[in-house]
């Protein structure tokens, strides 16, 4: 019984943190932590985002960034929603874990392994997969819609 708190605890405490951690990137990304050069603040406008969404995604024709810009966007916004929400949790934090690895793959190609592991991504990515895991051990907690 207490093991079964414990595993409640864990899951709630992990959806908020994943949850926080992509919304926090888009209130960056739109200027709600300060702007551009402020500490702590990765990109402080679009443009910027936009710019850094090119670097990471060197393979792509320039027309085409500001569009990768807002599919991520729109699914980190969604992912956040889905993982407080809790709905379909082990589907929701399998799609988080899997956007994770394609930002850590990306930025590993055109950053190097620091931004990365400075930013924690393999963290989130693991922390998702793990969610994942243990929502679809724990199908009662968490229906599937």
């Amino acid at each position: 019984m207490v093991a079964q708190k414990v595993v409640q605890i864990a899951l709630w405490v992990g959806r908020v943190a994943l949850a926080v951690t992509l919304l926090s990137a888009v209130a960056d990304r739109f200027g709600l932590w300060g702007p551009h050069g402020a500490p702590h603040v990765a990109w402080g406008d679009w443009e910027h985002f936009v710019a850094y969404t090119g670097v990471l995604n060197g393979w792509a024709p320039k027309g085409l960034v500001p569009v990768l810009a807002w599919v991520g966007t729109v699914l980190e916004v969604g992912l956040a929603v889905g993982l407080l929400a809790g709905f379909y949790l082990e589907y929701v934090a399998y799609s988080a874990a899997a956007l994770f690895a394609v930002f850590a793959l990306a930025m590993t190609i055109y950053t190097g392994v620091k931004a990365p592991l400075d930013a924690s991504v393999f963290g989130d990515m693991a922390g998702a997969l793990l969610l994942g895991v243990v929502a679809g051990l724990d199908k009662k907690a968490y229906p599937r819609g």
